[in-house]
């Protein structure tokens, strides 16, 4: 049995399968999901798994050099745009590097996520609980 804490094996294995650069994608129960990624859908009921939950065990595995967010977050939900910056904050003190984040409209936001590997659905249910997470090295 894997003694990590991401257990859930497709998640594992489409961030085994990332390059540098490559994306993956963590969203809420409302984002649209197109057919060219892997869909991973890991929501239960509104609001469980959490966004931020999924957000803190995908961080523990990979190696994030960017991240991008809609910028309609800062705005519509404003507690979690802060979350997930402190998040990141502490994710760069933790691998040791800089995470870029950046921003685009909500509607660039969703065609990018046809260009990701993976997009893992939560159970999230507010508005622009979403992030493109950009793959890094470590070395």
């Amino acid at each position: 049995m894997k003694k990590g804490a991401l257990l859930n094996a497709d998640i594992s294995s489409a961030i085994s399968r990332l390059g540098h650069t490559d994306t993956l994608v963590v969203c809420d129960a409302g984002l649209p999901i197109p057919s060219g990624p892997q869909r991973i859908d890991i929501a239960l009921t509104q609001g469980i798994p959490a966004f931020m939950q999924v957000l803190n065990v995908v961080t523990q595995e990979m190696q994030v050099e960017a991240a991008i967010l809609a910028s309609e977050i800062k705005q519509h939900n404003s507690d979690l745009h802060d979350a997930i910056l402190s998040h990141i904050d502490a994710l760069q003190r933790h691998q040791g590097n800089i995470i870029k984040v950046s921003y685009i409209s909500h509607t660039q936001f969703k065609q990018q996520t046809a260009c990701s590997r993976a997009i893992v659905r939560s159970g999230e249910c507010t508005p622009f609980a979403n992030i493109i997470l950009c793959a890094g090295v470590t070395f």
